[in-house]
């Protein structure tokens, strides 16, 4: 028996090039997660103050996605993935003036901004991969080529370790482990605001100019084309053909929950190791230890998927993560921290499976379902708040209250461990009814 092969020779250097833009995208996400423990420090704000981080970034997506597929109908994939750099360049670049004005809202902005470009480039990079080759195969070369997300996911996090948090003074401690910076005077502290704000700024803005190379490099590549037709009604019609389809309200639906509960893990394992007297530079390394797990798990499971139904994985790796989510919850002190690690693991495949399970066999319509799906990302714009709110019920620290027996920060994780039952059901009902019937 022939197997299908994954990709074809012909298109292997698009498909390599546009596979690199899910590295692009992972740099951004893991740079900007740990901003949130970052910009709570040196900006002093509430744990909800401080999660508009994550609601800034992964709102541009919810905002540009629908934009970006009616550019897709109407041009084509490369117009996509030039606005996208384009606009994660200047994104990049507004560090510059906001670090300079010391605003926390004109961050919030950069960010808003940066991430319209990442909506465009998901928008346009993900249903393109499954077009590049056999249909048979469009799952497992989307699960292939998300699996260089986490390598660009490592290198953000190395960039927000080496060049930022480590640079932080007001992430300072005395001998005695409580922060320098809450004590210092108002003209101290206010230095140590501006020098911490330029070590946030430094590395987005050598980034931004570094897409900026990249867009010269791909205007000047040849991307496969798919004009389509400019009639300006077909979107409409494309989303109520979608909206009948339960494999596409459903994908949306646990797409949304999945990259609530991905954004969550990552976003909150720094508050979650602070509360065991973990400072934000050696909590990267166990962030460190979750990437990795989820870049091999994204191999192994891609692997797997030749043998085992897709389908089947998503659902056992869904039980599997709530199964460790309990952990963190409920386990004391450093088997709570190795659990939310593990959940890494569990999560790997999820976000392409759910992708690939959503636009399967959808033709035409499979740009308009990439949007929707992109739209999703806007669960990681609004879970971290919820969990946010959690973390702030008993006052400013991770332990102030407890809740069935124990701290605010680990019962927090109780909005993840919801977000991986969708997960599963949505996995559940692809299962027992493969053709999603309307």
């Amino acid at each position: 028996m022939v197997k299908t092969p994954l990709i074809t020779r012909d298109i292997l250097l698009p498909f390599v090039l546009v596979t690199s833009l899910f590295a692009l995208w992972g740099l951004a996400n893991d740079i900007t997660n740990p901003m949130v423990s970052a910009f709570k420090k040196v900006l002093e704000l509430s744990n909800t103050q401080a999660s508009w981080v994550q609601a800034a970034f992964y709102g541009g997506y919810f905002t540009m996605s629908l934009p970006a597929a009616y550019v897709l109908q109407r041009y084509t994939y490369k117009t996509g993935i030039l606005i996208g750099l384009g606009l994660y360049a200047a994104g990049a670049l507004l560090f510059y003036p906001a670090a300079a004005m010391e605003s926390y809202i004109f961050f919030l902005t950069a960010l808003y901004v940066l991430t319209f470009g990442l909506a465009f480039l998901e928008t346009t990079a993900n249903p393109l991969i499954l077009s590049l080759g056999p249909a048979e195969t469009a799952t497992q070369r989307l699960n292939f080529s998300q699996a260089f997300n986490p390598v660009g996911a490592l290198t953000g996090l190395f960039i927000a370790q080496t060049f930022i948090l480590k640079s932080l003074q007001s992430d300072d401690l005395d001998t005695s482990g409580n922060s320098i910076y809450e004590t210092l005077e108002p003209s101290a502290k206010a230095a140590v605001r501006s020098a911490d704000l330029e070590a946030i700024r430094n590395p987005y803005v050598i980034i931004g100019l570094v897409i900026l190379v990249i867009l010269i490099a791909m205007a000047k590549t040849k991307i496969p084309e798919q004009q389509t037709s400019n009639e300006p009604t077909r979107m409409g019609a494309s989303l109520r053909r979608l909206l009948k389809k339960e494999q596409c309200y459903g994908g949306f639906i646990a797409q949304l929950f999945y990259v609530g509960a991905q954004i969550m893990c990552w976003t909150y394992i720094y508050q979650y190791a602070e509360r065991l007297n973990i400072s934000n530079a050696a909590a990267v390394n166990y962030a460190y230890a979750a990437l990795v797990l989820f870049m091999l798990g994204r191999f192994l499971f891609t692997s797997l998927m030749r043998r085992i139904n897709a389908r089947r994985l998503l659902l056992v790796l869904s039980f599997a993560a709530a199964t460790f989510t309990l952990g963190t919850i409920f386990l004391p002190g450093m088997l709570g921290l190795y659990a939310l690690v593990l959940v890494s693991f569990c999560m790997s495949i999820m976000f392409p499976t759910i992708y690939g399970i959503t636009l399967n066999q959808l033709g035409e319509d499979a740009k308009t379902a990439s949007a929707l799906l992109v739209m999703a990302i806007v669960g990681g714009a609004l879970m971290p708040v919820l969990q946010g709110l959690v973390l702030d019920l008993g006052g400013p620290d991770y332990d102030d209250t407890l809740i069935l027996g124990v701290s605010e920060v680990q019962f927090s994780f109780v909005i993840p461990l919801l977000c991986f039952a969708v997960v599963g059901l949505y996995a559940y009902r692809s299962v027992k009814n493969p053709t999603f019937s309307s």
